[in-house]
């Protein structure tokens, strides 16, 4: 692979030099302990037998059992991650935790016998405790199910210290434990002959690359009228529509406005990238591509989230999952939420355009590992398996494009609407971040009480420090459904559904072995397209309880998410990543959460909820085990599984009936799970009326005229599929009818 053309940050290498965590000397010895603990260094005895096998070498694997995690990466790496990705208590947690372990007194409370030694002063700190003595205190409170204050921190260190273990990458761009693990970043690119494009540079302002000098000629060069305000500190824009987030809904939004002719500037506070400048590095480009760097989780740690924060948002990162929107669910809307919209003629012929404008294609010419064994494992059960649509070409074998698409065959927003939007003169200012929506009381006594003049933002780059205020006849907030209820409460709006009914589309996790001379299916998990096969779970007059697909787990995440129960077991599994195949339960939650300042977000699960993403999980182990796995088991914290060599059908039933969905790590249990979510959708529903919702049928804030929503927040519930499809159709929907709009309003200029 070609690293020098990578983008310098999606190709980190070597390492740091300068920590901003302010951790001491004495926490930091701590977390070392802690560290070599999660992943210790052990004799080469008990190197398991797999010599040769799975491409694997005795010295790479050697190399691997003799490496720890107080080596690489240093605790000052892990430090960073806790302090940059870690909630204030979460944070305030781990260093306690660390001030603790970092004197005797405090290990003796914590580790109580385990600590003693057998020389003056006779009770150690827990960085000079045995490092197996070390691992039976982080047993012991992982699996504790009272002081959950004290398991929480292990938690966050067990799964920021495997997940940077295994995604940090030397100067030469590989990781020394990857040729152990048979893992080989993508090497695929374009094979194309035409030269390297950016297409949406002659719309682009790329504020990292500007400075205070420089960023107001930038945006005249772009057609943009800006007037700087000294006493302010601010440089004024004014243009037709002002658009926040560039990604499903934000770029329909920009393409269909621009084409109406429309002065359009769209501000996306990540950067842009195209297939060349992408490396396929899991650590680098989660970090840079995903919003909070891939670690978000809701507060009480239950459940993490995947949501894009790059140029094209989601749709540059996803699985290119295209399916459509279910009709019952369509009919739902229109009926019990009353808009019309969903059952319309207008919403059909959308889902067909979007269809068409991305590229979607009905079929998958070639299957990766991981849907060859979900497609086998249900012909083999008599079950039902569908192919999934995909906006790629039907030969499109990628397994990273949730790391962006090196091959450019997948198309985002980023190759297709923006470019669209940009060719009619649109701008695009990436770096730039909204903080609030401009609004003043509304003067023609219209029903909405203020009126939206625009957005202020600042740039991202320390060099740039004065706001920008963008002046626009529209704003429309298109920043998600994370992001979208904390910038319209941030500036002043009070109804009471903004942030709330937020749904997340949860899944468990189950996995399989396969290893390679048992098994006809050939292939790696990280090969292959991600998402091409679907099974639906109960699919009769019931509805469908819960669907099965399968994930892309890079090292990292694959190891973070694991359950530790030691050292020697851990290494144990890592080795098998390759050919251990994962298999999800997704459902239509009826559970909903909350999200009304950034990063704090909570979820509440559905009793029914639970037990249909179990029926799911259960189903999933048992098209596993049909595939031909030698063993399959769940993510449960106390490494659930079962071998099925040898075993009869009544061990295995017994084995399922024992496969719940768990209560989450802060949870007063002995035995938790993590949930998983890329799907976030509904924080700020349209519907009818105020009393029921945060915006009216076209997307437009009850408080605030002129004020739009064009995201995944405003769908009224849970789509019940990967929602792409659904989110463009309406953004497409809403964003005509907003045209319409401006072509009715008298503006002033």
């Amino acid at each position: 692979m070609e690293r020098d053309q990578c983008h310098p940050l999606l190709r980190e290498g070597g390492r740091e030099t300068k920590y901003s965590h302010g951790f001491s000397s004495s926490e930091l010895e701590a977390l070392t302990g802690m560290c070599e603990a999660f992943i210790p260094p052990l004799p080469l005895n008990n190197s398991p037998d797999i010599v040769g096998k799975d491409g694997k070498t005795k010295e790479a694997i050697q190399s691997f059992y003799k490496s720890s995690g107080a080596q690489y990466p240093n605790p000052d790496k892990v430090a960073e991650l806790v302090v940059k990705r870690g909630f204030m208590e979460a944070v305030m947690l781990v260093r306690i935790l660390l001030i603790i372990l970092s004197t005797r007194l405090g290990t003796l409370l914590l580790c109580g016998a385990l600590c003693f030694g057998k020389k003056w002063p006779y009770i150690n700190k827990f960085s000079d405790i045995p490092v197996d003595n070390r691992e039976k205190v982080i047993q012991k409170w992982l699996k504790h199910k009272f002081l959950t204050p004290i398991r929480l921190p292990f938690v966050l260190i067990k799964f920021l210290c495997l997940y940077a273990f295994f995604t940090q990458v030397w100067e030469d761009f590989k990781n020394p434990a990857w040729e152990a693990m048979d893992y080989q970043v993508d090497n695929r690119k374009d094979s194309s002959t035409t030269p390297h494009e950016k297409p949406l540079m002659k719309g682009m302002v790329e504020t990292t690359h500007e400075t205070e000098s420089t960023i107001v000629s930038s945006l005249v060069q772009k057609g943009l009228r800006v007037a700087e305000d000294p006493k302010e500190k601010l440089y004024k824009i004014k243009c037709d529509v002002v658009i926040v987030g560039s990604g499903c809904g934000g770029g329909v939004a920009a393409a269909v406005l621009a084409k109406s002719g429309q002065k359009v500037v769209v501000i996306e506070k990540g950067n842009y990238f195209t297939k060349t400048d992408y490396s396929s590095l899991e650590g680098p480009s989660m970090n840079e591509l995903y919003e909070s760097g891939g670690i978000l989780a809701t507060l009480d740690g239950k459940l993490l989230m995947l949501a894009g924060s790059t140029v094209g948002g989601g749709s540059a990162v996803n699985w290119s999952a295209c399916l459509k929107t279910p009709m019952s669910v369509l009919q739902e809307w229109a009926k019990d939420c009353q808009i019309p919209l969903f059952t319309s003629s207008q919403y059909v012929s959308a889902m067909d355009t979007v269809s068409q404008r991305i590229g979607v294609t009905e079929k998958c010419s070639e299957e990766g590992f991981q849907n060859q064994i979900l497609r086998q494992g249900c012909e083999k059960l008599g079950l039902e398996v569908e192919s999934v649509p995909r906006n790629s070409s039907e030969n499109h074998y990628c397994g990273s494009c949730n790391y962006g698409c090196r091959t450019g065959d997948k198309k985002g927003t980023d190759s297709t609407w923006l470019v669209d939007a940009v060719d009619c003169g649109a701008v695009i200012i990436t770096g730039c971040k909204a903080e609030k929506f401009v609004l003043e009381k509304n003067k023609y006594g219209r029903s909405r009480k203020s009126k939206c003049l625009g957005v202020i933002a600042k740039c991202l780059n320390g060099d740039i420090t004065k706001r920008i205020c963008i002046e626009a006849k529209v704003t429309i907030s298109a920043c998600g459904s994370l992001l979208t209820p904390p910038l319209m409460i941030s500036s002043g709006l009070t109804n009471q559904h903004i942030g709330r009914n937020l749904h997340l589309h949860p899944v468990l996790m189950a996995w399989g072995y396969f290893p390679e001379s048992d098994s006809v299916l050939k292939g790696k998990i990280y090969e292959g397209g991600i998402i091409t096969s679907v099974h639906k779970v109960g699919s009769d007059d019931s509805g469908v309880r819960a669907l099965i697909e399968s994930p892309a787990l890079g090292p990292g995440s694959f190891a973070a998410l694991r359950p530790w129960e030691s050292g020697l077991e851990t290494k144990k599994r890592i080795l098998k990543y390759a050919r251990t195949a994962h298999l999800f339960s997704m459902i239509r939650d009826r559970g909903s959460g909350e999200v009304r300042a950034e990063g704090r977000i909570s979820y509440t699960f559905d009793a029914t909820d639970k037990e249909n993403i179990t029926a799911g999980l259960r189903q999933a182990l048992m098209i596993l085990v049909a595939a031909g796995a030698v063993e399959v088991g769940t993510l449960q914290s106390n490494g659930q599984k079962f071998k099925c060599k040898g075993t009869s059908e009544r061990e295995l039933e017994e084995f399922l009936d024992e496969v719940t969905a768990a209560e989450g790590p802060k949870s007063l249990v002995q035995n938790w799970t993590t949930y998983f979510s890329a799907h976030q959708m509904g924080s700020c529903r349209m519907g009818k009326s105020e009393k029921v919702s945060a915006v009216d049928e076209n997307g437009e804030s009850w408080e605030a005229e002129d004020l739009f929503v064009c995201d995944a927040s405003v769908l009224p519930g849970a789509v019940g599929v990967n929602p792409m499809i659904t989110i463009q159709s309406t953004a497409f929907c809403l964003s005509n009818k907003i045209a319409e709009i401006l072509k009715e309003r008298k503006f002033s200029d």
